[in-house]
């Protein structure tokens, strides 16, 4: 793995995101010297679904006031500020690309969050944290840069409490079929690591998890692309910049996107909600 992640690291890096954010919401009127976790919605929630996919997610994880939750793979920190902008939850992220980790943190500043969230440097297969220390965890679209799910769920088990609930909401091969490169979590063939329900499901029950709830996204995802093309091409007809996941896809984000269309369309791909419980 060691010789994966730097690469996986420098697929996600976008030179000066943090000021193209910014310059997104100032474009449509946000007070950026007043922000608020709400107003980042369209430009910090990087996986299919967006902020409507992280609610349908947290609702089904049961948290309790004065939770500790962990984000495995939290990006510039949306779902974090999300979870604890609307419930009483203590949130601390982890991400592989320092970058990332550095805009959530600045961004959780700005928003007057940084009490409640907390952004660490780190790889979801070797967590810099003690035994036992979270009540619940979360994984929105990591697993597919994630060789080893096994390591992955172990890990997550490990930092869990006993009853834990564990959320997974990644982009899953539901059948056989080639996939079209760049894809948005993947350069090329070397970084993907899409593994099936099964896989995930194997590896969950070796850690000690039950799945309490599973659900295939295919639909509701090929909807979401359908929304975010039409938002772009509206976007380019105003002269702004789009506000959604295209912003951290670069420059060829409508090849991205158009690929994984096509495996969604064709039944090959789809992100799948898996809630599991600890012990």
């Amino acid at each position: 793995m060691a010789t994966v992640e730097p690469g996986i690291a420098r697929h996600y890096e976008v030179s000066d995101l943090e000021q193209r954010i910014l310059s997104v919401l100032a474009d449509r009127g946000v007070d950026i010297a007043n922000l608020r976790a709400s107003d980042l919605e369209a430009v910090d929630e990087f996986h299919i679904g967006g902020v409507v996919a992280t609610r349908e997610l947290v609702n089904q994880m049961g948290l309790k006031p004065g939770s500790r939750l962990l984000d495995i793979g939290s990006g510039v920190g949306g779902p974090a500020r999300f979870v604890a902008s609307t419930g009483d939850v203590d949130v601390t992220g982890i991400d592989l690309t320092q970058s990332y980790v550095d805009i959530a943190t600045s961004l959780s500043n700005r928003t007057g969050m940084t009490g409640t969230t907390h952004f660490v440097q780190g790889s979801a297969l070797d967590m810099p944290f003690d035994n036992a220390s979270f009540d619940a965890a979360m994984i929105l679209h990591v697993g597919m840069n994630l060789p080893d799910k096994a390591k992955l769920m172990s890990q997550a088990a490990r930092v869990l409490k006993l009853g834990g609930i564990f959320a997974v909401y990644d982009v899953m091969r539901l059948k056989d079929g080639a996939l079209t490169f760049p894809l948005p979590w993947a350069t090329d063939e070397s970084m993907s690591f899409v593994s099936t329900p099964d896989d995930y499901r194997s590896a969950a029950a070796a850690a000690g998890f039950s799945v309490i709830e599973e659900r295939p996204r295919g639909a509701f995802a090929i909807d979401f692309f359908a929304s975010v093309r039409a938002g772009m091409a509206a976007a380019q007809a105003e002269g702004k910049k789009p506000p959604n996941v295209g912003l951290i896809m670069g420059e060829n984000a409508r090849t991205k996107i158009a690929n994984l269309t096509a495996a969604l369309e064709g039944g090959i791909l789809a992100p799948v909600e898996l809630i599991l419980r600890f012990g």
